[in-house]
């Protein structure tokens, strides 16, 4: 493999998506430097050559929404068909046994899941932090920089439990203290400023029913303060809404605005259920939207208005959502499952693959708020995966671009990030795959009761 201390051609692509670059990019120092237009050779000299002829390049995808601890409870029975409140009454019993080696273990399945579908950057909302696992943040950092995966960590927190009237056991939320200490913390100890950042933090309480105002309001002032982003879960369910107005009496966003929260700095999972005048609302504010196709699929809480909401304004990104609704962390099949869910709803003529595609990289990188991310041009970060089409599924296929997201692309041949490969021939250097399997399925199983 070309080593990064050299400029990189990635020479010659099946196809990619860019404009003037049929004869592909060269990256050098972590960028793209040079877009090779047809019938030319790159102006750097001395480039070290990829062959990129059987592959399609792609901005790296960007993930504006996961859990990665529910890695461990995917298909788990007791969860199965329901719906998301009784979902989560299920699972919180089994999230409150989370131990650091259990989460370690947990995160480095979803980051290489991710990785190995063409994701190079994500984001995590952890807000789960039963005894012993104050340090959940800390954890995720040292596998993302072990996997060399760019990341935004959201220290996320709950504190309104069952004894308050909120969904979750006591077992796993915190004091409003010991929360705002520790998002202070995390912030000060590992967000990396600049477009260069491999790490950073934003704070993310869970949602309008698992933590009180005082938490929503002392958050938001905490942001504003550290100059970092907020992260929340709004308008999923019909039932949340319902929740919300008759604990706060009103509607969600209205609630989030009286926090403090409707602004630039955030990013909201899911927003299936916001009328025209909070479109409006959210994109004169400069909030976007995480959609998470699968998830509201699996757990049926309906259709995200997603060109409505670009009609209005609000920029939207792709979000895998929690392996335990979902149930991956496959985001080039989240690109595919929300095409095929926005062309159902919006018909052929609004929703094309290359709209899908868009939103996991362009609209992902501006729910984190990280411009220079999401796109192939010179001065961008170079972050590209590369995919090939050499499978059944491919076979016969037209346009290479249109068949990732039609015929359902599922693994990247190659990943890089900020100009170092990650994945090479489809796999992660010095992963052990088998072993990695073997533990966090024995950790599922004992977290489960299964053994």
């Amino acid at each position: 493999m070309p080593t990064p201390d050299r400029p990189i051609w990635i020479k010659d692509p099946l196809s990619i998506l860019t404009d003037g670059a049929e004869r592909g990019v060269v990256v050098d120092g972590g960028r793209v430097v040079e877009l090779v237009g047809r019938g030319k050779q790159p102006v750097a000299r001395d480039v070290a050559v990829c062959d990129a002829s059987a592959h399609v390049v792609l901005p790296g995808l960007i993930n504006t929404h996961h859990h990665f601890y529910q890695t461990l409870t995917r298909a788990l029975p007791a969860a199965m068909d329901r719906e998301l409140f009784p979902w989560l009454q299920a699972l919180y019993p089994v999230w409150a046994k989370l131990t650091p080696a259990y989460l370690d273990l947990a995160v480095t399945v979803a980051m290489s899941e991710l990785l190995l579908s063409g994701c190079t950057t994500t984001t995590d909302h952890h807000y789960v932090f039963p005894a012993g696992l104050e340090y959940a943040v800390d954890i995720e950092v040292a596998v993302a920089r072990r996997l060399g995966l760019r990341v935004l960590l959201t220290r996320g927190s709950m504190n309104r439990s069952q004894r308050d009237g909120g969904l979750p056991p006591d077992s796993v939320v915190q004091d409003e203290q010991t929360i705002l200490a520790d998002s202070a913390r995390v912030v000060a100890q590992f967000h990396e400023r600049g477009d260069t950042a491999m790490v950073q933090i934003a704070l993310a309480p869970c949602s309008p029913f698992s933590v009180t105002t005082s938490l929503m309001r002392a958050t938001a002032a905490l942001a504003d303060r550290l100059d970092v982003r907020l992260h929340t879960h709004l308008a999923e369910t019909e039932d949340e809404n319902r929740f919300c107005e008759q604990l706060h009496g009103c509607r969600p966003l209205d609630y989030l605005e009286d926090c403090g929260w409707l602004n630039g700095r955030t990013w909201l999972a899911h927003g299936v259920h916001f009328n025209a005048a909070e479109m409006q609302r959210l994109a004169k504010a400069k909030t976007s939207i995480s959609h998470c196709a699968c998830s509201n699929q699996l757990l049926a809480s309906g259709c995200c208005p997603v060109c409505d909401m670009e009609d209005a304004g609000v920029a939207i990104g792709l979000g895998v959502d929690g392996s335990a609704s979902n149930d991956g962390s496959n985001l080039i099949q989240e690109v595919r499952s929300a095409f095929l869910l926005q062309r159902a709803r919006y018909g052929v003529t609004r929703v094309s693959h290359k709209d899908a595609l868009r939103w996991a990289t362009e609209g992902s990188a501006a729910c984190v708020g990280r411009p220079e991310l999401g796109r192939i041009a010179v001065g961008k970060m170079a972050d590209l995966a590369l995919f090939k089409l050499d499978e059944l599924r491919f076979s016969g296929h037209g346009d290479p671009l249109a068949a990732l997201v039609l015929c359902g692309a599922h693994r990247a041949d190659r990943v890089m990030v900020g100009g170092k490969w990650v994945v090479e021939d489809g796999a992660i250097p010095g992963l052990n795959v088998a072993d990695l399997i073997r533990r966090h399925s024995a950790a599922a199983a004992a977290m489960s009761g299964i053994i």
